[in-house]
């Protein structure tokens, strides 16, 4: 003991200030990369585009930029070009070096500060080019300004060329290229659709802006180009488009108040889903913020205030939130001068005049628009009302499921085979289609950790039914029951009875089906479910394979046919039965945990969805009333499927 306590006062004693490290210029970038993009996941890599894209919007906004173009090179190597004014190259005062170099390595550098060089701009926190800079294998700057071409070169966030100049020039903007280093990101290749899907969320947000994108590597050739002058009003009609909307009008206003404005646009439609999407400098705010508080506080209360002059509400009847915006897609932007984000990715604003702009502004306009268009008012209360009355009926359920609990001296469905552990970051459940494979997972998983839910029958599919028909689905409520942590706005993550939720469905066109009913379903009324990473797709073995005693299994056709050579050995004549496995149920117990459940040799998928709108889009097409997007997703993806067993 004392030699321990001896120890540790000798380490502590050579604890002084050499041991104290201070990270010159861009290194602390390298070192600590997801403080200032997240991850070096692919959604960090992708952040790197849009922190230049940033710049160059900013441009139009400030009304000195029309164009922007994007476009991913061989290699994954990225260019980014706009006609803007282009990035000064005179001589920045505070450090005696141009304005380009400092931009580019210097953090906390930028026209955006002082309030003279942008009155608005996304990239606030200044560290967007100089971060790009530091993360990227090599990066070319250039700029066009005053006739010529000005050129550096980086490496890594250190300077290779200074600058130069490179030629002459007829035009202004600036030029981008740069190669994210394969020694900070886990995958250096960039996903197109991504990429087009953000450009033209950009182009819907700054009206009459036109932005290219572009895929150039070889056999991925694709090219896109998209311009607005509609703006976010296009952009809702867009994302309304494979559904039925309650009014062919898209309800827009607008407002101002000194340095700021606020626009909102919203259209309803018929299913039982929001979708809000808000925006502050075009930096989408994933979490909200003050702008959608004042969005929600407004619609609520407008609706309220309408509902009771038309007599639609009668006493003390009441319209929720939830009420108000079930079937709504709205669209909220906001341009202010000094932003406050929280978190270097920007992912809620926190500005209260935002809240007051955008109540203000909804409250007036909405309810001019409202008693000026009587049959799109009528169509939205109405819907708002009987949302009203759905939710009663689900509160009723909700009620009526615990009292029948509390009876019945039981709070879990009896179908459920719980686990020993009670620490839900400890414990994972598996949802398995049919009793026949819910009695294979039982007697082959570890009881320790594991539970078991089997299902039967046919799942309600959520997408066209509202939230008291959940409650009271029969196949629905164990699942809802079992995971404890309630449903809807009521969705609790801290009562979450177990932190991986596993989907075991068969390999075959009954699985993926039932794989997305479940999907649907925790997508439209579990969504932190999915947000916070809790949900899985468990991945079954497609192929057996066999040789004597000695028993393989391969997930995909490519390893089929390696270990199955691997098995015949030097002999071209030893022969490998190969079988396919048709369903889990057809597994033993100790084949399906060796196989699917042992967390040392399973495959589990996490289930993600980055873009909201994507999401939404899928789920409305593949489970939603309208065949003719269904069968349009099917024959555009149908290229992709893989291992089908149909």
């Amino acid at each position: 003991m004392s030699e321990n306590i001896n120890s540790a006062l000798g380490a502590a004693s050579d604890y002084d200030a050499s041991q104290i490290q201070v990270l010159e210029g861009l290194e602390a970038v390298r070192r600590r990369p997801g403080m200032y993009i997240g991850s070096t996941s692919s959604s960090g890599l992708h952040h790197l585009v849009y922190e230049i894209v940033d710049n160059a919007i900013d441009e139009a906004l400030a009304g000195f930029c029309t164009e922007i173009f994007v476009a991913i090179r061989d290699g994954d190597v990225i260019e980014v070009r706009d006609n803007g004014r282009g990035i000064p190259v005179d001589t920045q005062e505070q450090t005696g070096k141009s304005a380009l170099d400092v931009v580019f390595t210097v953090l906390h550098a930028g026209g955006k500060f002082g309030g003279g060089g942008y009155k608005v701009s996304g990239g606030l926190h200044g560290v967007g080019a100089s971060v790009v800079n530091a993360l990227s294998e090599w990066l070319i700057a250039r700029v066009h300004r005053d006739g010529k071409i000005h050129e550096m070169r980086f490496s890594r966030g250190d300077i290779t060329q200074e600058l130069t100049v490179a030629g002459e020039t007829d035009r202004t903007g600036t030029e981008i290229l740069f190669k994210p280093d394969g020694d900070i990101f886990e995958d250096t290749a960039f996903i197109y659709d991504t990429l087009k899907t953000r450009m033209r969320e950009q182009a819907f947000l700054n009206a009459g802006l036109r932005i290219t994108t572009e895929d150039s590597r070889p056999g991925q050739e694709t090219r896109d180009e998209f311009a607005y002058e509609g703006g976010i009003r296009e952009f809702v009609t867009y994302i309304n488009r494979n559904k039925t909307p309650l009014h062919e009008k898209v309800i827009y206003v607008s407002g101002e108040r000194e340095d700021s404005m606020a626009e909102i646009a919203l259209q309803y439609n018929d299913s039982y889903n929001e979708m809000l999407l808000s925006f502050a400098n075009n930096i989408h705010t994933p979490e909200g913020g003050m702008h959608e508080t004042g969005f929600k506080a407004a619609l609520t209360r407008v609706l309220n205030d309408y509902g009771r002059k038309t007599g639609a509400l009668k006493g003390e009847d009441k319209l929720s939130g939830e009420d108000c915006r079930e079937g709504v897609t709205a669209i909220i932007s906001v341009k202010l001068t000094e932003a406050q984000f929280e978190g270097q990715t920007k992912a809620k604003l926190g500005n209260s005049e935002m809240r007051t702009l955008v109540d203000n502004t909804l409250s007036e306009k909405l309810t001019i628009f409202l008693e000026e268009n009587p049959s799109i008012g009528r169509a939205i209360i109405d819907k708002a009302v009987t949302a009203s009355k759905a939710r009663e009926a689900a509160r009723k359920a909700r009620e009526n499921i615990r009292r029948k609990s509390a009876l019945e001296g039981m709070s879990l469905p009896g179908k459920l085979t719980d686990c020993n552990e009670s620490n839900p970051a400890l414990t994972e459940i598996y949802i398995v289609e049919g009793d026949s494979a819910g009695g294979s997972a039982k007697g082959g998983r570890d009881s320790r950790f594991q539970a078991i839910l089997p299902l039967w029958g046919k799942m309600l599919n959520v997408e066209k039914a509202r939230a008291d028909k959940v409650y009271g689905n029969e196949k629905l409520t164990p699942v809802i029951t079992a995971l404890g942590a309630g449903l809807g706005e009521d969705f609790d993550e801290a009562k979450l009875r177990y932190h991986k939720v596993i989907i075991m469905a068969d390999a075959d066109v009954d699985g993926s089906h039932i794989r997305t009913l479940l999907l649907t379903f925790f997508f439209r009324f579990m969504r932190p479910l999915i947000e916070g990473g809790y949900v899985y797709a468990a991945q079954p073995p497609l192929y057996k394979l066999t040789r004597g005693k000695t028993i393989r299994y391969a997930f995909s056709d490519d390893e089929r046919d390696a270990v199955s050579s691997e098995m015949r050995g030097e002999d071209g004549r030893g022969k490998v039965d190969v079988s396919r496995h048709k369903g889990l149920g057809e597994m033993d117990p100790d084949e399906l945990w060796e196989t699917t459940m042992n967390p040392e040799t399973r495959i589990l998928r996490r289930i993600e969805f980055d873009d909201a709108v994507r999401a939404d889009e899928v789920f409305t097409v593949l489970m939603g009333e309208k065949v003719e997007p269904r069968r349009e997703f099917i024959e555009h993806n149908a290229k992709y499927a893989v291992n089908l067993d149909v």
